[in-house]
C-alpha cells in the first residue's frame, strides 16, 4: 500500500527551535540553525522508520487567514517570533528542495488546512496517511487509515495517535475532537473555552449528546453552573468550532503524483549542508539512505589479482613502469608518531589491478616495491596521502612521484565542503558506488565477497576509484585555477606535515602532572570562593538551572537573554553581568570556568603523550576554507598565547634528547602587511617600509596627532579597528569590542577610511568583485566560493560580505605560511642540517635545533620565511630560542 507522510513545517520547526539551544547551533557565519537541524534530524528518522512512498511538508504563509478575518484576535496571544528563529524557515525549505521533498503553502490558509486537504485526497486514493504535527487540530483527521505522529518532547519522541489513542487520551473519537476543542478552547490559538468546563466535562457532554450539534440542540437540558456557563458562551463555542474545523478541499498547486518520494539532489545536499555545517547530520543521511537513494549506477570495475612474492617485480615493470600513472591505496595504520603497512593495492591505467601483501614479501620483492615507491618517474595518485606517508615511512619506505591527492584536489575545488569521504566523492564525480563490479573484459576477477579476499578486493576497488577520480578532479582543479596551488603548495605541504607529525614535540611529563594539579587546585579554590560569596550554598557551578536560581532569584541580578530553559548563563552573558555588578560570586564563577577549561586542556595533553615521551598532533589541511591548517588530537592551536596560564602550558613543551634548543619564528602583523599589499594603500605601505610601530603610525593619522602623542588608549582603538576591518568588523561590532557608543565607533572608522582611502577602496572592490564572480581569491589563487552574496536573506548576505573581506587576507596569510614551511624544510634538507621543524601554530614555526646549528637555523628561518612571497611590504620575522616553547617565544 502507498504511504503518504505529511508534515507541519512551522509547527515542527518551532518545536525543534525550543528543543535545541540556539546558542549551540549556529554556523561560523552567525546563522542560527537549531530549528533546521532539529527538523531535519526528525525528518531523517521518520523517513527511515515509516518508509513513506509520498512526502509533503506544509507551511503557513502568514498569520493573516480567513480565520483572522472572522476573529481578529485569532492566535493574537502568541509572542513575537524570536530573532534566532527568523530566516530558519527559508533555510528549512532549502533543505527540503535539496532532498527533493515537496513543500506547499497557500495564501489565506494554514498549514493544517493543506494537511487536511492532502489527507482527504490520500484517503480517497486508498493510501495509508501519516501526519507529523505538533498542532492538536490535526487530531480531528485521525482515522483507521490516518495516524498523527505527535511530538511528546521536542521533535525526537513521537506518539502514535490512532483512533484508540485519541479516544483514550481525550475521551472522544477523533471525528469529535474539534467539538471538544471548541468547548474547552485552545490557548495556542487564543480561542477561549467555556469557563469552568474542562476536557472531562466536555467529553461527557459529547458522549451524551453525540456531537456539538446535539449539545446545542439539548443545551437547556444541561444543568448546573457548567450548563449555565455553556449557555452564556454558546456563540463563542460555535465560533471556535468554525475556526478549528480544517478545510479539506483546497485547490492546491500540487497533486498526489507530485508528492512521490524521489532521490535527493546529492550535490545540492552537500553544498547546503556544508554552508549549514551539518557534517554529522549529512553522514547520518547518507548512512541511512545511501543505498536506496544514491545516484550511483553501479560499482567500480576491477580486474585484479593478489600477487605472489615472485610476481611483484614483473607486474610493477609491466603495469606501473616509468611514465605510467597508477592509483595507490595503502592498507595500514598510523597515528601518534607510529605507523605500519600491511598491504598495497595498485590500479594501473592499462586495466589490471593488483594487491601486494607486504608482510609475506621476500627480499627481492620487497626491494622491488621499495624502489618502485621511491621512483619519482612512476606516478601515483592517492586519497589523503599524509597517512600513507606515515605508514610507509615507519617501514623505511620513501614515497615519491605523488601526482595528486584526491582529497586535496576536492578541497581546492570545494573548500567549504565539510567532508571529503572517498565513497561520497566517487558517487558524486563518477556516478558509481565504492564497491566491486566484475570487469566486462571476460577475464577472471576476484570474488571480493569471499572472506579471505575481502580486504584485498576492497583495497583494489579503492585504488581503481582513486585513479578514475583523480582524472575528473584534475579537470575541476584546473577550471578553478588551482593546479599550481595543488602541485606546488598543498601536495608538498602534506609531506612536510607527515614528517612533523611523525617527530612530534617532547614534553616534560613531571611538569605536566604538576600543572594539572595546580589547575585542579585553582578549580577547587574558585569553587569555594563562589560558594562563600553566596553564604556557603554548595551549588553545582556547571548547572545552568542552579546558576539561574542564584543569579536571578537569590542575588536579583539583571536578567540576561531569555531562553526556553530560563535566562542564559553563557560566557558572554556572565562577563557582561560581572562588568555591571562586579559581584564576587561572578568573579569566582568566571575564574572557575577559566581554571576548568585550562585543566581540561592539560588533561588532554597528558592523555596525548605517546610512548616516546612526545606529543604528536595531527594536522588537517581540509578543514578551514581559508586554507589555514587545523591541529587536532590534541589541538595545539587553542593554547592561550598572551595569558600567564597559556605561557605555563607552553613551558611543558621542551627540547628533546640529543637536541640543543627550540627556536620559534613567527611573522609580525602578517595580516596587516597583506592588507597593505593587497590594498596598495600608500600610508600603510610607508609605515611598514619605515619600520614604524604600525598602530602608533595609524593612530597618529586617525587622531591627527604626532606619533609620540598617541596614547595607549588611542593605539588600542586603532589596533582593534585595523584588525577588525580585515574581518569585516561593523561599527556596532567595534563599539562592543571597545565598549564605546556606536556613533563614536562609526566616527572612528570614518576617520580611518578618510586617512587610508586605499583600504576603503580595496574593501569595497573585493566585495563587488566577489559578488560578480561568486568567489574571492588569495595571492596564490586559492578561491573561496560565496553563493550567499546573492542571498535574499539579509543576515546571510551580510555575513557572506564579511567573509569576502576576510578570505583573501586570512587565506593569503595561510598560503604564505605554507610556502614558508616548504622553503624552511627544503633549506634544512639541502644544508644537511639535523635540525627539524616540529610545529606550525598560527603564524609561528617551532624548530628543534641540533647541537651547533642554532645560528644557522635562526638565519635560515629569517631568510626563508622573509622571502616566502614577494610583497610591497617586507615580511618581518621574529625569532627566539630557549629550552621550552615558552622560552623560545619572543
Amino acid at each position: 500500500m502507498s504511504r503518504l507522510l505529511l508534515l507541519d513545517g512551522h509547527s515542527l520547526a518551532y518545536r525543534a527551535f525550543f528543543a535545541l539551544p540556539a546558542e549551540n547551533f549556529s554556523t561560523s557565519t552567525g546563522q542560527h540553525t537549531n530549528a533546521v537541524y532539529g527538523f531535519t534530524a526528525m525528518l531523517i528518522n521518520v523517513l527511515r522508520d515509516e518508509e513513506p512512498t509520498h512526502v509533503a511538508v506544509a507551511f503557513d504563509v502568514s498569520r493573516q487567514t480567513f480565520r483572522t478575518e472572522e476573529y481578529a484576535d485569532y492566535k493574537a496571544g502568541r509572542s513575537a517570533t524570536p530573532n534566532e528563529f527568523k530566516g530558519q524557515i527559508a533555510l528549512l525549505q532549502e533543505v527540503l528542495d535539496a532532498l527533493q521533498i515537496t513543500h506547499v503553502s497557500l495564501d489565506g490558509y494554514e498549514a493544517d488546512d493543506i494537511l487536511a486537504t492532502l489527507t482527504t485526497r490520500g484517503r480517497e486514493a486508498g493510501m495509508d496517511v501519516l501526519i507529523c504535527s505538533g498542532d492538536r487540530d490535526a487530531l480531528q483527521l485521525v482515522s483507521d487509515t490516518t495516524t498523527v505522529l505527535y511530538p511528546k518532547k521536542g521533535v525526537s519522541d513521537l506518539a502514535r495517535m490512532t483512533p484508540a489513542a485519541v479516544e483514550e487520551k481525550y475521551g472522544v473519537p477523533p471525528e469529535r475532537y474539534s467539538d471538544l476543542a471548541a468547548l474547552v478552547g485552545e490557548q495556542s490559538d487564543n480561542l477561549p473555552g467555556v469557563p469552568g468546563v474542562g476536557p472531562k466535562t466536555a467529553a461527557k457532554w459529547i458522549t451524551a449528546f453525540g456531537d456539538l450539534t446535539g449539545i446545542v440542540a439539548g443545551v437547556d437540558q444541561i444543568t448546573g453552573k457548567a450548563g449555565e456557563s455553556l449557555r452564556q458562551h454558546l456563540d463563542q463555542v460555535l465560533r471556535n468550532r468554525r475556526l478549528n474545523a480544517l478545510v479539506r478541499d483546497l485547490e492546491l498547486p500540487v497533486g498526489l503524483e507530485d508528492l512521490e518520494r524521489r532521490s535527493w539532489d546529492r550535490e545540492r545536499v552537500h553544498t547546503l549542508f556544508d554552508s549549514l555545517e551539518f557534517r554529522v547530520l549529512r553522514d547520518r543521511l547518507f548512512q541511512t539512505f545511501d543505498t536506496d537513494e544514491s545516484e550511483a549506477t553501479g560499482g567500480i570495475e576491477v580486474d585484479g589479482a593478489v600477487l605472489g612474492t615472485d610476481e611483484v617485480a614483473g607486474w610493477l615493470d609491466e603495469h606501473a613502469g616509468v611514465g605510467s600513472t597508477v592509483g595507490l591505496h595503502v592498507v595500514g595504520s598510523w597515528g601518534r608518531g607510529t605507523g605500519d603497512v600491511s598491504g598495497l593495492a595498485i590500479a594501473s591505467s592499462d586495466g589490471p589491478a593488483a594487491f601486494v601483501d607486504v608482510t609475506t614479501l621476500g627480499p627481492d620483492a620487497e626491494g622491488a616495491v621499495a624502489t618502485w615507491l621511491a621512483d619519482p618517474e612512476r606516478r601515483k595518485v592517492l586519497h589523503d596521502v599524509k597517512g600513507p606517508l606515515h605508514a610507509l615511512g615507519a617501514r623505511g619506505w620513501d614515497l615519491q612521484g605523488v601526482a595528486t591527492d584526491t582529497i586535496l584536489a576536492a578541497y581546492i575545488v570545494k573548500p567549504d565542503q565539510r567532508s571529503y569521504d572517498l565513497a561520497d566523492l566517487v558517487v558524486r564525480n563518477l556516478g558509481h558506488e565504492l564497491r566491486a563490479e566484475a570487469a566486462a573484459t571476460g577475464q577472471d576477477t576476484l570474488d571480493f565477497a569471499a572472506d579471505d579476499d575481502a580486504e584485498s578486493g576492497e583495497a583494489m576497488v579503492r585504488a581503481r576509484a582513486v585513479l578514475e577520480l583523480a582524472e575528473v578532479l584534475d579537470g575541476q582543479v584546473e577550471a578553478a585555477g588551482g593546479t599550481a596551488l595543488l602541485r606546488d603548495v598543498e601536495l608538498p605541504v602534506a609531506r612536510v606535515l607527515a614528517a612533523m607529525e611523525r617527530v612530534g614535540i617532547a614534553v616534560d611529563e613531571e611538569q605536566l602532572v604538576g600543572l594539572e594539579a595546580d589547575f585542579a587546585a585553582k578549580v577547587a579554590a574558585a569553587q569555594q570562593d563562589a560558594w562563600d560569596a553566596i553564604g556557603g550554598e554548595q551549588i553545582n557551578l556547571g548547572s545552568p538551572k542552579q546558576l539561574q536560581v542564584v543569579l536571578f532569584e537569590t542575588l536579583g541580578m539583571p536578567k540576561t537573554k531569555r531562553t526556553k530553559t530560563g535566562y542564559t548563563t553563557d560566557a558572554d552573558a556572565l562577563a557582561d553581568l560581572f562588568a555591571k555588578t562586579e559581584h564576587p560570586f561572578l568573579e569566582a564563577l568566571l575564574r572557575h570556568r577559566d581554571a576548568t577549561r585550562l585543566r581540561v586542556t592539560v588533561e588532554g595533553l597528558q592523555r596525548s603523550v605517546a610512548d616516546d615521551g612526545r606529543i604528536h598532533t595531527t594536522y588537517q589541511q581540509t578543514i578551514a576554507a581559508t586554507g589555514r591548517l587545523s591541529s587536532t588530537d590534541p589541538n595545539l592551536q587553542n593554547i592561550p598565547i598572551r595569558t600567564e596560564e597559556g605561557r605555563r602550558i607552553r613551558e611543558v613543551f621542551v627540547v628533546g634528547d640529543g637536541f640543543e634548543t627550540l627556536v620559534s619564528a613567527d611573522y609580525s602583523q602578517i595580516e596587516m602587511r597583506i592588507m597593505a599589499h593587497l590594498s596598495g594603500d600608500e600610508g600603510l605601505i610607508e609605515a611598514f617600509r619605515t619600520g614604524e610601530d604600525l598602530h602608533r603610525f595609524v593612530g597618529a593619522r586617525v587622531f591627527g596627532v604626532e606619533p609620540q602623542d598617541v596614547t595607549p588608549a588611542m593605539r588600542s582603538k586603532v589596533k582593534a579597528m585595523s584588525y577588525g576591518l580585515a574581518y569585516g568588523l561593523s561599527a556596532f561590532g567595534l563599539s562592543r569590542q571597545l565598549s564605546i557608543p556606536t556613533d563614536e565607533a562609526k566616527g572612528l572608522m570614518d576617520e580611518y577610511f578618510e586617512r587610508f582611502g586605499g583600504v576603503r577602496d580595496y574593501l569595497r572592490e573585493i566585495v563587488d568583485r566577489a559578488r560578480a564572480t561568486g568567489y574571492t581569491e588569495t595571492m596564490l589563487g586559492r578561491r573561496r566560493y560565496l553563493p550567499d552574496l546573492g542571498s535574499t536573506n539579509r543576515q546571510r548576505r551580510e555575513m557572506a560580505e564579511r567573509m569576502a573581506l576576510n578570505a583573501p587576507i586570512q587565506g593569503s596569510a595561510a598560503d604564505v605560511m605554507k610556502v614558508a614551511m616548504l622553503k624552511v624544510d627544503e633549506a634544512l634538507r639541502t644544508s644537511g642540517a639535523s635540525s627539524r621543524t616540529l610545529l606550525q601554530v598560527h603564524d609561528e614555526l617551532v624548530v628543534e635545533v641540533a647541537p651547533g646549528e642554532r645560528d644557522m637555523v635562526e638565519e635560515l628561518l629569517r631568510r626563508e620565511m622573509g622571502a616566502a612571497v614577494e610583497m610591497d611590504v617586507p615580511l618581518d620575522v621574529s625569532v627566539g630560542a630557549g629550552r621550552s616553547w615558552h622560552e623560545a617565544a619572543h
